[in-house]
C-alpha cells in the first residue's frame, strides 16, 4: 500500500498515511477536526536495480572494474585494406545465356 502526506490547511499539521490506491482520500484533520485536509503530491520512491543486467557502469566495485579491464582483449589498430572490392562495386555475373 502506499503511503500518502496530508496537510491540514487549517491548524498546519501534517502526517503520513498507509491507504490502498482506491481508498477516498482523507478530509477531516484528526488534529483540528476541521475538513480542511488536503492530499499532498509527492515525488514517491526511488528505485535502485542492483544485479547483473543492467548498465555496466551501475554499482559496480571497483575490484570487478579491474578485473573486466584486464580480461578485455586489446584492440589491434585498423589498417584500411585497399585488396577487398567495396560492397556493391563488384562485377555483374554472367547469367549463362548467349545473345544469339
Amino acid at each position: 500500500m502506499p503511503t500518502y502526506d496530508y496537510v491540514c490547511d487549517g491548524c498546519g499539521h501534517e502526517f503520513e498515511a498507509f491507504e490502498s490506491m482506491k481508498a477516498d482520500p482523507q478530509t477531516v484533520c484528526p488534529s483540528c477536526a476541521k475538513a480542511s485536509l488536503r492530499r499532498k503530491i509527492g515525488g514517491g520512491g526511488a528505485i535502485i536495480f542492483k544485479g547483473s543486467g543492467f548498465y555496466q557502469t551501475d554499482y559496480r566495485s571497483d575490484s570487478y572494474k579491474k578485473s573486466a579491464a584486464a580480461d578485455k582483449p586489446a584492440e589491434a589498430p585498423k589498417a584500411a585494406d585497399t585488396s577487398k572490392p567495396a560492397s556493391g562495386s563488384s562485377t555483374p555475373s554472367s547469367s549463362g545465356t548467349s545473345s544469339s
